[in-house]
């Protein structure tokens, strides 16, 4: 009986180096990534599928967050409040969580944007309207791309934004198309964006850029020139070991860095960083992903560089 225990011990004990191996790999394999990569930045964020928006730390902790709707498109305000859409309205709220303006609609809304006049411009997707809300709600201006009745539905606009010359920039997503209208509606610059655009900016040089993704997760972001020349890109598969699954906000930094809000949603939770930033040079500074608090990031707004967003200087 004793040899036999004796035995029995030492097989226990010479298994134990390959269980004590199968746990390292098991540790590793569940174990999560960090929350940053790179000096991170202060910065404010949306939640799609989360229904919130967030405050950020430098340290990549959270210092603030408000529950919302499907909020897509955010504004950090120069007097401290945030402004965003709530998926059929958009609302500005101040730190202390008190409402300071409200628009609903009976349409989904994607973007939303505060002039400089103090109205706020909303773009109503399924109803194919641009408007113009002055702080009591009331609409001031409407431009309506879509003949009034129809329904574009859920993936007919994304974000859009009232340009310096008057101009609305629209992110046309089921058309695979960026549009500039004048206030009378005629079409005066057109984007090819294949894939579906949901973001764009004008840059004060004339060129504008574009975040595109697709139910293929084959999502890339560029920059054409004046003529609608692609100067710059990134694709989808372009940054090693980082997979761009949804492109969707992003903000031009004055370095000339680009931050990238990287939406992982339609099955893809927790497989990709939330935000992702990129040099002229495509080289990854700073990666952002906290999947036990957020779910999809669909907008992100940096808020320790200058800038003025009611100038148009702080891009996303």
């Amino acid at each position: 009986m004793k040899r036999a225990s004796s035995l029995s011990t030492r097989r226990l004990f010479a298994g134990a180096p390959v269980l004590a191996a199968l746990a390292v790999l098991c540790l590793a394999a569940t174990a999560q990534p960090p929350v940053q990569t790179g000096a991170g930045h202060r910065f404010a964020c949306t939640d799609y599928s989360g229904n919130k928006v967030f405050l950020v730390g430098a340290d990549g902790k959270v210092e603030w967050e408000y529950a919302t709707g499907t909020c897509n498109d955010l504004w950090a305000l120069p007097n401290g409040n945030l402004l965003f859409n709530t998926g059929h309205g958009v609302l500005e709220v101040d730190r202390d969580k008190k409402t300071v303006f409200s628009y609903e609609s009976k349409s989904e809304v994607y973007a939303c944007q505060r002039l400089e006049n103090g109205n706020t411009f909303v773009g109503e997707c399924n109803a194919g309207r641009l408007i113009e809300v002055d702080p009591a709600g009331a609409v001031v201006f409407e431009l309506r791309i879509l003949p009034e009745g129809k329904d574009g539905g859920h993936a007919y606009m994304r974000n859009a934004r009232k340009l310096a010359n008057g101009n609305y920039l629209v992110c046309l997503y089921a058309e695979e198309v960026v549009r500039e209208y004048d206030p009378k509606g005629a079409v005066v610059a057109e984007i090819p964006a294949a894939g579906g655009p949901h973001s764009a900016v004008r840059l004060d040089n004339g060129h504008t850029l574009v975040a595109c993704g697709d139910m293929k997760k084959e999502a890339w972001f560029f920059e054409v020139d004046r003529d609608g020349k692609v100067v710059w890109k990134i694709t989808h598969d372009e940054l090693p070991g980082i997979s761009l699954k949804f492109l969707t906000g992003f903000h031009r930094l004055p370095n000339g860095n680009t931050v990238l809000s990287n939406w992982v949603g339609h099955g893809e939770f927790g497989k990709a960083p939330h935000i992702i930033e990129v040099t002229p040079d495509k080289k990854v500074v700073w990666t952002f992903q906290d999947h036990a608090t957020m779910k999809t990031v669909s907008s992100v707004q940096v808020l320790d560089v200058p800038g003025n967003p009611l100038k148009g200087e702080v891009l996303h």
